[in-house]
């Protein structure tokens, strides 16, 4: 049986967790309180690692990640730029997207940070996202979360880590066993946590300093402050999460705009890849394509050059997604012409024959733009993909094992190499890769079912019949630990 004790006995949790069920009020000391442990002893950076694995696909079973390859790699490295420019020890952070409309950021348990797609459209600028983001790397590197609560220490890994993402985005999984006796216990370590909701100005000063030392507008947080102020009288009842999380009042805008003026004013702009992502995220989380047309278009003949061709960007992306193979490609071969320098229009143009089903047109398109862009991650990803659709599996599957552990959060990375085993007729293979995706996504039922359609296949060496006992044995535990509750 295994089970993952946090802590044995009477020794306390420790983790680095901001909440989402935080009070709106807010102390204006900045002191944390002295929530000791009765031992002392802080969680190891191993049982942290496996509790902000184990969160993050709890996460996945109650919000949508977004699997956009572009995405992915814009918020990490805002991110990791972040990251790099701050004073504490080094550690890793992992930055995602959830695909939401509603404003919210959060930190969780290993240096998980997401970020709704919907605050990233709200904000104006760049500095004002990287403003959000060093608030709750802040939250991390503070420890703000890191005492913890006793409770907590009896629970298992996997109880534990759905029990803090129910709290975080204030939601409970259908899917979780003894769901009331789930909701007491988070109820009971919410009280807990409630006592850091003074450390809010303290991550505010904390994130300016990385702002400023990653070479961002320190204007752009309290400009974001005071545009949620503004607008918060028009919410009425529906609050963002991340006003009920990160209340914003007159003192914290104030602390941030003094601090901000200190510093003398220059002219900060915007990466292409910031307006690029902002306009692909609007157009994925489109619910009127043709309104969304409506609005690129306007755009076009307004602004600089640059302005223009992300607003004809905007408008190649709503052909593609309304399956006008024939404008999209129109849009971005012209774009290209002009911007040959921009990875993600070479994406744009691979994946228009992508969709249309022009595998080899794609493949020669994505071979000539990863020469040119070796070290841009989505494409590689991209090419690979279409190295298996196009016969190529066998040079897919040899570079995806070499590159399989060194992001072992990318589920893609899995789903890819069990579509090149399929494509092998290597079914064993296909299916125990298909588990190991399932379960990083948070679907530990599926990843079970995969693993036992695996061991049906005659043919089983006995290195396969090892891995896929052990890892239907892992699986089972956790999901009867997790459906139990404790």
């Amino acid at each position: 049986m295994r089970k993952f004790r946090l802590l044995s006995g009477s020794i306390a949790l420790f983790l680095s967790i901001f909440t989402g069920t935080i009070s709106a009020e807010v102390n204006q000391s900045i002191e944390l309180p002295d929530i000791s442990d009765s031992t002392g002893t802080l969680i190891s950076p191993r049982e942290e690692k496996e509790l902000g694995d184990a969160f993050f696909r709890n996460i996945h079973r109650q919000l949508t990640i977004n699997q956009d390859l572009e995405v992915q790699a814009y918020i990490r490295s805002i991110g990791n730029k972040l990251a790099t420019h701050t004073e504490s020890q080094p550690r890793s952070f992992h930055f995602f997207v959830v695909i939401d409309k509603n404003l919210n950021a959060f930190a969780g348990p290993g240096g998980y940070i997401g970020i709704n797609s919907g605050l990233i459209l709200a904000t104006d600028s760049e500095s004002e996202l990287a403003s959000v983001i060093s608030h709750e790397i802040a939250h991390v590197t503070q420890r703000h979360l890191y005492r913890a609560f006793e409770a907590a220490s009896q629970l298992s890994l996997p109880t534990a880590a759905a029990t803090l993402a129910a709290i975080l985005i204030g939601t409970q999984s259908p899917e979780l066993g003894q769901a009331a006796l789930l909701a007491v216990q988070a109820h009971s370590i919410q009280q807990r946590i409630n006592f850091t909701r003074s450390n809010e100005q303290e991550a505010d000063r904390v994130g300016m300093q990385t702002l400023i030392k990653a070479d961002f507008d320190p204007n752009g947080m309290p400009t974001f402050f005071e545009r949620l102020q503004q607008n918060s009288r028009y919410y009425g009842q529906a609050v963002p999460e991340f006003l009920r999380t990160h209340p914003v009042t007159a003192s914290r805008i104030s602390d941030t705009r003094n601090r901000a003026e200190k510093h003398p004013y220059r002219h900060y702009p915007d990466s292409f890849a910031y307006r690029i992502i902002r306009t692909k995220l609007r157009v994925l989380g489109s619910k009127d394509l043709d309104t969304t047309g409506r609005y690129f278009r306007t755009l076009t003949a307004q602004g600089t050059p640059e302005q223009r061709a992300i607003a004809n960007y905007g408008l190649g992306w709503v052909a593609l997604k309304q399956q006008h193979f024939k404008d999209a490609e129109k849009i971005f071969t012209k774009l290209l012409k002009t911007l040959p320098d921009r990875p993600t229009l070479h994406i744009a143009l691979a994946e228009t024959a992508t969709e249309s089903r022009q595998y080899s047109k794609a493949l020669t398109i994505l071979k000539k733009a990863r020469h040119r862009f070796p070290n841009f991650t989505p494409l590689s990803t991209l090419h690979l993909s279409t190295l298996i659709k196009t016969g190529q599996a066998q040079q897919a599957r040899q570079e995806i094992l070499l590159r399989l552990h060194t992001d072992t959060q990318d589920s893609t990375r899995y789903h890819l190499l069990a579509q090149a085993y399929d494509k092998l007729q290597q079914p064993i293979e296909s299916y125990r890769y298909l588990a190991e995706y399932y379960y990083q996504i948070g679907r530990t039922e599926k990843a079970i079912e995969h693993i036992k359609t695996a061991k049906k296949f005659t043919g089983i060496n006995f290195y396969q019949h090892a891995i896929l006992d052990q890892r239907l044995a892992f699986f089972i535990e956790e999901e009867r630990i997790l459906k139990l509750g404790r």
